[in-house]
């Protein structure tokens, strides 16, 4: 497990003690290498923002075809959707700061080189797409391990303030960048915008130099990319929190994209803005998003993240429906404001329980499904909603949509997600098995069982406790799980599972096991008779072992 950054504590540490005062929503920014990257993840930002404008003005005076310039966007995050998983595999294979140095470089090389030949006027439009893309690929490759690298970067107890913090970051350059990109573009061309943008690179690239990421090796070694895709895939799956972020990401975010979609339409055709208008929108928004990231830990302090998900999402509901209502540019530049509070509470309550859930072994493949269903719910709602605004109108899609996110905000909670602290820090537990088969080199299924005896009093109890750890091991490796009863001696139960490997099967006992899974297992083992330990057997495969 990695050591925190300034003085931190593990992510796995225990919470603060109850009736403790809430964290203020700036207390990261006290940490000098949180501080230091959030200042450069700004300027990059702002320099993104800048460059999707460039890209976009240099088309539409190249070939001014409006297919082309919404294949810029599509270009930015194409990337995200294809590479965003296997980027989080990465993440979680390799130094992760080694990682975000080798995107920078790639960004940096790919704005570089578009600034260049744009000032030789060699660039074209299909050129603009094809680079847009490369750096969509930094992005997607990025993405994963900067969000997983935060538990390192601040305490436990300030990950929800790191997460708001890192709404407010990307909202209040959503603000700036695109106005300042055209303010650029007018005075000193579209050269000069990508000739910023990758200097934002360098900011971010020296901001990396500075931190001393103190990673301790993986006794195995590395994993390779196949196997750590699957089990990432099969953590999720068996991770009930994980998946109810996950739903409720779905339930929020593709709705919601709505007004990202609709508000240039709106700012046009409802109130009659022209660009600067628009940038003063989004500034609203930006402005909403510090509002909101302040009252949050307030919010959270009196209302479990259950409600407040919910009643985010019916804030923004509301002003979804006051944007199609109102004509008063005033007054929907208020409105805004409430939608900024509820976008950055809503996103950054689930980013910050999907970066306490998840252990450090497969943090970065977890997150990575959820970069991938917001950006995804993103790119589909835009599409989805612009084609409804084209088809029954602009003030009917934002009443739908408003109608449609109010439901399943009210629905998701159902999908509660809890407060309760769980115990992510590692946990080895497990004794060494002792083998007299060598395990076989080219790998092979393994079979685990565990004979337990339990008194009949105890039986309801332990099947129960038994699904829970049924699910650890599914998490931590195993392809199946199952637990048994024997026919002639009822106090008799047997669980068996399979692992793909033994290499798989030895890091269960070497780092992914935590806290959480110990205490299940203990619970469980608690109902058993302790005259009769539990016996552990290893089946290896049968053709290819051989005697130690």
């Amino acid at each position: 497990m990695t050591p925190p950054v300034d003085g931190g504590t593990a992510a796995g540490a225990k919470p603060p003690p109850a009736g403790a005062a809430p964290v203020s929503t700036w207390q990261p920014l006290r940490l000098r290498v949180f501080r230091t990257l959030w200042i450069a993840q700004f300027v990059s930002n702002v320099g993104g923002w800048m460059q999707t404008v460039g890209a976009q003005w240099l088309i539409t005076q190249e070939s001014g075809s409006a297919g082309l310039i919404a294949l810029v966007q599509t270009s930015a995050s194409l990337p995200v959707l294809l590479l965003g998983i296997p980027a989080g595999a990465l993440a979680d294979i390799i130094d992760r700061r080694r990682l975000l140095l080798g995107a920078q470089v790639l960004m940096l090389a790919a704005a570089g080189l578009l600034a260049a030949l744009t000032a030789l006027g060699r660039m074209n439009s299909y050129g603009v797409l094809a680079l847009t893309f490369v750096l969509g690929c930094g992005t997607a490759l990025m993405n994963p391990a900067w969000q997983a690298i935060q538990p390192e970067l601040v305490p436990r107890e300030q990950i929800p303030s790191a997460a708001a913090l890192g709404g407010v970051n990307m909202n209040l350059a959503r603000a700036v960048g695109p106005a300042l990109g055209g303010l650029v573009v007018a005075l000193a061309g579209t050269a000069t915008v990508f000739a910023v943008n990758a200097a934002s690179f360098l900011v971010t690239l020296a901001a990396l130099a500075t931190w001393r990421r103190r990673a301790e090796p993986d006794p195995m070694g590395a994993e390779r990319i196949l196997p750590a895709l699957r089990a990432g895939n099969r953590y999720v799956r068996n991770a009930p929190r994980v998946r109810r972020v996950l739903a409720r990401s779905l339930l929020f975010v593709p709705c919601a994209a709505a007004l990202w979609a609709l508000l240039p339409v709106a700012a046009r055709q409802e109130l009659g803005m022209g660009a600067g208008g628009y940038g003063v929108l989004l500034g609203a928004v930006g402005v909403g998003a510090v509002f909101g990231a302040a009252l949050l830990p307030r919010v959270r302090d009196r209302w479990s993240s259950n409600t407040t998900l919910a009643a985010g999402g019916i804030l923004f509901a509301v002003t979804l429906a006051l944007l199609a209502l109102l004509r008063i540019p005033w007054l929907v530049g208020l409105v805004l404001v409430f939608s900024g509070i509820a976008w950055v509470g809503v996103l950054s309550l689930l980013n910050a329980q999907m970066q306490v859930t998840t252990p450090g072994w497969v943090r970065a493949r977890a997150l990575a499904f959820y970069l991938t269903i917001f950006q995804g719910g993103m790119a589909v709602g835009a599409a989805v909603w612009g084609g409804v605004a084209d088809r029954i109108g602009l003030v009917p899609a934002l009443l739908v949509a408003a109608v449609l996110l109010a439901a399943a905000s009210l629905a998701g909670l159902a999908l509660a997600v809890p407060d309760t602290q769980l115990d992510r820090s590692v946990s080895m537990h497990w004794a060494a098995p002792a083998l007299v088969l060598d395990p076989p080199e080219t790998g092979g299924q393994v079979l685990v069982t565990i004979e337990y005896r339990v008194p009949p009093r105890n039986a309801d109890l332990f099947i129960e406790s038994m699904r829970a750890m049924g699910r650890s091991r599914l998490r931590t490796g195993a392809l199946h799980w199952d637990l048994y009863r024997d026919g002639t001696r009822p106090d008799t139960y047997l669980e068996v599972f399979q692992v793909a490997s033994w290499e798989e099967h030895l890091r269960q006992h070497s780092g992914r096991l935590t806290g959480f899974d110990r205490e299940t297992e203990e619970r469980a083992r608690s109902l058993v008779d302790p005259d009769h330990p539990f016996q552990v057997t290893h089946y290896l495969p049968a053709r290819a072992s051989r005697p130690g």
